[in-house]
């Protein structure tokens, strides 16, 4: 297992920007998973470890993308009708079997191999088929309707690059260059925890005082949407010592370890004095809202991400920083997701210096898509996302948007995937 360098997240002085933090990520994070190989039917989001290199051309010969009449483009006539004899027929696994002759035309169905000597094809909508002989039209551009071989991955080319989280086309594409079998990283191994003694499980009756664990089912998923397999621990109490026991144990096991709550400064706050019992944690005290209490730190050498306990907190503070580490400790490329202009429907003020994500619900007006701002913004309110469809991005140096403003959207489908 790859150990992480003893400064590995160190950090300090003022609120570390969300981009440095990132960056911190990218230069200083490596997988940690070895390559094993997986059958195609098995391989889909997974992650490529190398390569995919095109032995063959695809599609490995020249074909028609229609149906129709095949010909040489040099027998037609530029300025009026072309009549020529049908003297044979080419179907998809079907090839003519000879080379063309000049002046025939060759019935051609989609997907059969273009014969020898011949460039082009007419649509038979666009042909008259009378007496064995076809009825051309001028004006056809030569090798109109012909696939070139290699036209979709040319042999030798690079069809899939490693990092590459496996999609179904991926793998079609795999099985179109005759591969059945794919080397990628073995899954990610993730530890799972949720801290509280104000925690319970869904199902189980509530006393005053507490709450049902919502985190723990959502990163749970998350994880699994990102490919890890996970091993949930369940809910421990606030006891710094007992705590510090588990992340101990878990650590030999595993790639990387998941809490949610217990990450801020307070006396019920534990999961600090834990990991540094065996191991280090330096805060990232991000200028993020919500989620500014996020922690990186490792455990005996394995990396621990530590996310707030307020749902709306978790679920942001994971798509932006936990979802980039576990990609990267997963060996897979962590490209930024995908932010687009939108036009704002509200006004909203904020303090400069930080980054904060407001959740907003996108409409179309006049043609423009419009994000409109969710009414209730705390970090607590989950049904805020349900009912969202992704963050307005406000950065550091805006301080107030103004109804009508330009502002950045970024997705849920994005970053919740």
């Amino acid at each position: 297992m790859a150990q992480l360098s003893e400064d590995c997240f160190a950090f300090g002085g003022k609120l570390l920007g969300v981009d440095a933090a990132l960056a911190l990520i990218r230069e200083r994070i490596a997988p940690v998973v070895s390559e094993e190989e997986a059958p195609l039917s098995e391989a889909c989001g997974r992650v490529l470890a190398r390569d995919l290199v095109a032995v063959i051309d695809v599609p490995p010969h020249a074909n028609s993308a229609v149906d129709g009449y095949a010909v040489a483009h040099g027998d037609l006539r530029p300025e009026r009708e072309t009549v020529l004899p049908v003297t044979g027929r080419a179907a998809a696994g079907h090839p003519l079997g000879r080379e063309a002759a000049r002046g025939e035309a060759i019935r051609i169905f989609t997907g059969a191999p273009m014969p020898e000597g011949l460039d082009t094809v007419l649509m038979q909508e666009d042909c008259v088929l009378e007496d064995g002989r076809v009825r051309i039209p001028p004006g056809i551009r030569k090798g109109a309707n012909r696939r070139h071989a290699g036209e979709d991955v040319a042999k030798g080319a690079v069809a899939l690059a490693a990092g590459r989280r496996l999609k179904p086309a991926d793998l079609g594409l795999a099985a179109a260059l005759g591969q059945d079998r794919l080397s990628v990283f073995r899954h990610l191994r993730v530890a799972l925890l949720s801290t509280g003694d104000e925690v319970r499980e869904p199902g189980q009756a509530l006393q005053t005082g507490m709450i049902y664990d919502a985190n723990r089912v959502m990163l749970k998923a998350l994880l699994h949407g990102l490919g890890c397999v996970v091993s949930d621990l369940g809910i421990r109490p606030d006891r710094a010592a007992a705590l510090a026991d588990t992340l101990a144990a878990v650590a030999a096991e595993h790639d990387l370890i998941v809490t949610s709550g217990g990450v801020s400064t307070g006396e019920e706050d534990h999961v600090k004095a834990a990991v540094e019992q065996h191991g280090r944690l330096d805060f990232w005290r991000l200028a993020i809202k919500p989620g500014r209490p996020v922690a990186l730190g490792q455990v005996r050498g394995v990396p621990l991400i530590g996310l707030p306990g307020n749902p709306v907190a978790a679920a942001l503070t994971f798509a932006i920083l936990a979802r980039p580490l576990i990609l990267r400790l997963a060996g897979a490329d962590a490209t930024p997701p995908l932010q687009f202009p939108v036009t704002a429907d509200f006004t909203y003020r904020k303090k400069p210096g930080r980054r904060e994500y407001l959740r907003a619900c996108l409409t179309r007006e006049n043609g423009a898509a419009m994000a409109r701002r969710y009414p209730k913004d705390g970090a607590g309110i989950l049904s805020s996302i349900v009912q969202s469809d992704g963050f307005v991005v406000l950065g550091e140096d805006t301080s107030e948007v103004t109804q009508g403003m330009a502002v950045d959207f970024l997705p849920f489908s994005e970053v919740f995937a």
